[in-house]
């Protein structure tokens, strides 16, 4: 503990003062002055018997020089409710006062010291003491608490969003507000046509701006170049990023203030040949639940992957690239097996979706919190069903396998471009086939697809050549699937364009899928030296696993999408 100074060094004495003089009442003055010091140092001297009998230490903070940084550490209000005071203050230590060492007062200096990682004494004060010091709070500058929320109204949101009647009205909108009203229009915009991402890219001719919307980006204005400086300064300005700093990446977050709720946006820059690009994810919290039965599963691969869930053990892999539905399909399948005598823990980077009756975790690399090691701890918390949020590498694949071999259901996901991928990707880390064989139960393959829009829908003609291409995709289909069609009289539709949909003809989202599970031939393939994605396809597609691409088109005969669409994504 560092030297503390000396209460005569620091406070001086309270007799030294000098006597008021002067005046017809001169010597009336001198008396109320010495009758006040008389009572005063009777207080005192009570103080410093009650601290005896505390076993306290007793201090006279009368002419105490208490400096701002020490009142900081209570606030006003909690040192009037404890009648406790910070007189004394450095990194290393605290000094405190209190007129009444009670348990609370001690756990409040005990609670001081963790906060401030300093070393803590607790002092005796009088009731003059502490008025002394409460008075110095009048002193403190009025910090008022600055918010980097942006706050929009309802009203604001109405006014430009009534002007919204498709993509090609935006870039007029962007031509007319000022400057301070663009980020109001862009989030306005942005919520009107539910857009998830707006691109804001500076090219040569000018800024280019883009809205991603059901997961394809449209152009949507495009504004003089002699605008951007003012612009990308305003986005970073409420994103709390460095203005100057134009030369690397920055990440920063704002929040939305709207009359009734609220919404997180992530905000990316990276510094491009023609300027700085900036990337705002706007997070839509109080989304849809989807459940089990809102993922667009049919058929056989529905009842397959119902009873494979149900499984105690084994593992259940989903694939597919970054944004293809895989988490919601992964919460999908926790929603339904979230009961009451089932402890479900969930590994995540990041959490995306918070669920009742599920302990979730969030790895944190630069804690060294990593999914292997997070996996080794969720493992000694007695779960029945575990999820990682994705398979990156050996150790958590290992880990992973050994949980499903030993009586846990394990969730998890892998980046492959299909289900039969996975396989061979799991292998090519690493993995033995012995123990991945009898691990897996069954792999998702999948992806988004763009829902017509239910407003402007009509029955659509498809060119010839398209036809015979979706004919041929149909035919190897399993024939229990088949048999159900008329390839004699097949419908396609697609949208006309509405303001439903701001003429785009889609409005939402569905997944596509494809789901094998482990059989007998596949094991042994695995076990074999001889593995390859289309060995594994061929299997899976024999023993009736609908693909990604029959899945669709499927789909698209039931109204729900269109053929181009699946081509899209799937072909």
């Amino acid at each position: 503990m560092s030297d503390f100074p000396s209460i005569k060094d620091l406070a001086g004495s309270g007799a030294s003062a000098k006597p008021v003089s002067g005046g017809p009442s001169g010597v009336q003055a001198k008396f109320s002055h010495k009758m006040e010091q008389i009572t005063t140092q009777e207080k005192e001297q009570l103080a410093a018997a009650q601290a005896a009998r505390s076993q306290l230490p007793y201090i006279d903070l009368a002419t105490f020089p208490v400096s701002s940084e020490a009142l900081k550490v209570i606030p006003e209000e909690i040192a009037r409710e404890n009648g406790t005071i910070c007189f004394y203050f450095t990194p290393e230590e605290m000094r405190l006062g209190t007129v009444e060492p009670r348990p609370e007062v001690e756990e409040l200096v005990y609670q001081l010291g963790e906060r401030h990682h300093a070393q803590t004494q607790l002092y005796f004060i009088s009731e003059h003491s502490l008025e002394r010091v409460l008075a110095l709070y009048a002193n403190l500058p009025i910090v008022k608490s600055v918010s980097k929320d942006v706050i929009i109204t309802d009203e604001e949101l109405a006014r430009y969003e009534g002007g919204i009647d498709n993509l090609k009205s935006l870039e007029e909108a962007f031509q007319s507000v000022t400057m301070s009203d663009i980020l109001t229009l862009m989030i306005a915009a942005a919520l009107k046509i539910n857009a998830t991402d707006i691109h804001v890219e500076a090219e040569e001719g000018g800024i280019v701006m883009r809205y991603r919307i059901d997961g394809v980006l449209h152009e949507v204005a495009r504004l003089p170049k002699e605008q951007w400086k003012r612009f990308i300064s305003r986005i970073k300005l409420v994103a709390a990023l460095k203005i100057n700093v134009t030369d690397r990446p920055q990440d920063g977050r704002v929040t939305l203030k709207l009359t009734s709720s609220s919404i997180d946006v992530r905000v990316s820059t990276m510094p491009t040949i023609h300027g700085e690009s900036v990337v705002m994810r706007i997070l839509y919290s109080g989304s849809h639940v989807v459940t089990f039965d809102d993922l667009g599963l049919r058929g056989m691969a529905y009842e397959r992957l119902r009873r494979e869930i149900e499984r105690p053990n084994g593992m259940i892999i989903t694939t597919g690239p970054t944004g293809s539905g895989k988490t919601t399909t992964m919460y999908a399948i926790l929603r339904l097996l979230n009961k009451p005598g089932v402890k479900i823990i969930t590994l995540e980077d990041p959490i995306e979706i918070k669920m009742e009756g599920v302990n979730q975790s969030q790895v944190d690399a630069s804690h060294d919190y990593t999914f292997a090691k997070g996996l080794r701890s969720i493992l000694r918390q007695d779960p029945d069903i575990c999820m990682v949020g994705e398979i990156r590498d050996l150790e958590t694949a290992e880990i992973s396998i050994q949980a499903a071999l030993t009586g846990h259901l394990m969730l998890s996901t892998i980046h492959t471009n299909s289900a039969a991928g996975a396989i061979p990707r799991f292998l090519s880390m690493g993995v033995k086939s012995f123990l991945l064989a009898p691990a897996l139960n069954s792999v998702i393959g999948q992806r988004l697809v763009r829902r017509i829009c239910e407003a402007c829908r009509e029955e659509a003609v498809l060119p010839t050549e398209q036809l015979e291409r979706v004919v041929n995709i149909l035919q190897a289909l399993p024939t229990e699937e088949k048999t159900k069609l008329n390839f004699n009289d097949l419908h396609f539709y697609r949208g006309a364009g509405c303001s439903v949909c701001s003429g785009l003809g889609y409005k939402g989202r569905i997944s596509i899928y494809e789901i094998f599970i482990m059989t007998k031939e596949i094991e042994q393939v695995i076990l074999s030296s001889n593995v390859s994605e289309y060995i594994i396809q061929e299997l899976a597609v024999k023993d009736g696993m609908v693909t990604m691409a029959q899945d669709g088109l499927l789909k698209a005969l039931d109204k729900i999408t269109t053929v181009e669409e699946i081509f899209r994504v799937a072909e």
